[in-house]
């Protein structure tokens, strides 16, 4: 780390590259390894946009990615929690989203903003369209766990289980082979999300995640309680969701700079 001046996650994956070598390859232990300096991650202020490079992000973004942008900023959700939403994880009545198996493997409930309710229910119906003929063709079965499919070997049809946001072919599922509608590709999300904000001439490094980091900031700015704030993203610990306090326009302590008095 100090000669060759790389980062904390390159000599932590070079150790367990050497864990892996005698533990699986060579079958012998590995011993100590003597005195060395571990790499520490730093820790770093997470990107946030204001609330006009937010409209202005979402303005360039079209079709599916217009949506699933505006729900993770709306909602606070990963992105992997966004493209993996099922058709009974909306409700429509209580406006919210429940979140499944998000990190940690617990679930959480959301806002689903009101913004977003008319336009979500628009495509729900067009997702149907394309689950019926999915059906009449054979296809029409997504991935559900192992478990529930031996319990309820049908449910995976059901429109409940769909994907909300569907991928736009069939492909087949290399965890067992069957031919699957998986849901939207987070790899397609995240470069998406990239170009526009380069198109809407944001000069930030702006990824998926920054609109998460937008909505806890910008909820603490309106002065929603950071338990409220916490429970929403799903952090395990307050001290996580502490950290959008030193991004705001204010410190969470509220002091003013010696040059404004």
């Amino acid at each position: 780390v100090e000669k060759r001046n790389v980062a904390a996650a390159t000599q932590n994956q070079a150790l367990n590259a050497l864990v892996f070598l005698y533990e699986q390859v060579l079958s012998q232990p590995l011993g100590e390894l003597g005195e060395y300096l571990r790499a520490k991650k730093p820790k770093k202020l997470p990107t946030v946009l204001s609330r006009d490079e937010v409209e202005r992000l979402l303005g360039v973004l079209r079709g599916h990615q217009a949506m699933i942008a505006g729900l993770l900023y709306g909602s606070g959700m990963r992105l992997i929690e966004g493209v993996r939403l099922r058709v009974k994880d909306i409700d429509f009545e209580l406006n919210q989203i429940v979140v499944r198996e998000g990190k940690g493997k617990k679930d959480r409930v959301t806002m689903l903003p009101d913004r977003y309710a008319l336009m979500l229910r628009e495509h729900l119906d067009a997702v149907r369209q394309i689950h019926r003929k999915d059906l009449a063709n054979g296809f029409g079965e997504v991935y559900i766990g192992p478990s529930l499919a031996r319990k309820y070997p049908h449910a995976g049809r059901q429109w409940h289980w769909q994907y909300v946001f569907p991928a736009s072919r069939i492909s087949v599922d290399p965890r067992d082979g069957r031919s699957r509608r998986h849901h939207f590709d987070e790899r397609t999300m995240q470069k998406a999300v990239s170009l526009a904000a380069r198109q809407a001439l944001i000069p930030k490094q702006v990824n998926c995640h920054t609109l998460r980091h937008s909505f806890a900031t910008h909820l603490l700015e309106s002065g929603y309680d950071i338990r409220t704030v916490q429970e929403l993203l799903g952090h395990k610990n307050v001290s996580t969701t502490m950290i959008y306090t030193h991004v705001l326009n204010r410190p969470g302590i509220g002091v003013m700079s010696p040059a404004d008095r």
